[in-house]
């Protein structure tokens, strides 16, 4: 296993006439001997541009690559040492289990006993004794994935690199080769990056993410940091799911503390909340600044019946529709502030069209600036948190 580190890594493509298209800009990241990351964001953000220039199947305009003590800018990816698993298995048709396992380690020259050995190992690990002997053809999509991720493991490569491998796989056995993946992370502690657009894969897997967006890195943080305490409003809006509820809007300081006015929609009454003493802002912000305010749907609870809509953080919201999920349904609300998504736990749900008070939980609120994006308000998590989405 090796690290890896990228130091300022550009990709520029050629434009129209004489200008350049950066599909990777100024990226810089240290990947520590062992760790798994994930590279998350949406289509073109530069995550398999990132790949590939990490396997040297492409090569940066700017900037040092670093695997090991080494730099490889100019290294072939056979000398690179490193393993990759696609979206598609790429499994050889005619080729049994077996073969398609041994097929780089006989392009190495390896001898054919440690052949042997690495294959069983392989094998075990990953749950393919019975299927050795099998084509690709007769095998299911999970099981194609799994040889294909054997084939990376048994080279015992330095860096393990995986381009959304469970895309083209069903809920099920997505879930299944997660589990899987989690496993060997644990056991064999290879040095990995994971790329995929799916969240819930980059929240579960990930030691730490990497958010992309037009090739630059927007955050970088373990799950929880980057789920509570977003860097800027393209994060928070991008990862979670339903996404963050956004409420523009102006902040003001009252003398006491701080207030928010939500930009509502013509003939609607002004919404001005009083914000809990507890929040506090990283720079202060100017009074009368137009800001964000961001709720996840599980920070917007049902008050009690008998509450009063006039208690300072409370309001009436008429159910839109529902989307039951079996132990949680997600709630779609027309408000004062606009529609917003709320997750309700329990099995009793609220009646479509119906009014109900719903209590926004300030305290967990986030707030961004509306001119530039940026979070004005980041929280630290000290774990798990009450909410958060297990």
């Amino acid at each position: 296993m090796a690290r890896l580190v990228l130091e300022h890594v550009t990709r520029r493509f050629p434009g129209v006439g004489d200008s350049s298209v950066a599909a990777v800009s100024d990226v810089t990241l240290d990947v520590a001997d062992g760790e798994l990351v994930v590279l998350v964001g949406p289509s073109g953000a530069g995550k398999s541009t990132l790949l590939r220039l990490i396997a040297g199947l492409d090569q940066p305009t700017e900037g040092i690559l670093r695997i090991g003590d080494r730099v490889v800018n100019s290294v072939e990816p056979e000398g690179r040492d490193v393993a990759m698993v696609f979206q598609h298995h790429a499994l050889y048709p005619h080729l049994t289990v077996f073969e398609n396992l041994a097929f780089g380690l006989r392009l190495l020259k390896r001898p054919r006993v440690e052949i042997q050995q690495k294959i069983t190992d392989a094998a075990e690990t990953l749950e393919l004794g019975s299927l050795l002997h099998r084509l690709p053809s007769t095998l299911s999509g999970g099981e194609r994935q799994r040889v294909a991720l054997g084939r990376a493991l048994v080279r015992n490569p330095g860096v393990l690199l995986l381009d959304e491998p469970l895309a083209n796989l069903d809920a099920s056995m997505r879930s299944d080769l997660r589990r899987e993946i989690k496993r060997l992370q644990a056991r064999l502690r290879p040095t990995m990056i994971y790329v995929t657009h799916d969240q819930v894969e980059a929240m579960t897997l990930g030691q730490r993410i990497v958010v992309l967006r037009h090739g630059r890195v927007q955050q970088d943080a373990e799950p929880l940091r980057i789920y509570f305490s977003p860097a800027n409003l393209f994060v928070a809006g991008f990862i979670g799911s339903p996404p963050l509820n956004q409420v523009p809007g102006t902040l003001r300081r009252a003398d006491t503390g701080w207030r928010f006015t939500a930009r509502t929609a013509a003939g609607i009454p002004a919404v001005d909340l009083p914000l809990p003493p507890q929040i506090s802002f990283s720079n202060e912000p100017e009074t009368g600044m137009a800001v964000v305010l961001g709720l996840r749907p599980e920070h917007i609870s049902r008050a009690p019946s008998s509450g009063s809509i006039s208690e300072p953080w409370t309001l009436k919201a008429r159910v839109e529709f529902l989307e039951p999920l079996g132990p949680e349904t997600l709630v779609h609300l027309v408000s004062p502030l606009g529609p917003l998504v709320a997750r309700w736990t329990g099995a009793s749900q609220p009646a479509e069209t119906r009014e109900y008070p719903v209590r926004l939980d300030l305290e967990h609120a986030l707030f961004f600036s509306a001119a530039t994006g940026e979070a004005l308000r980041q929280r630290t998590p000290a774990g798990p948190q009450p909410g958060f989405p297990q």
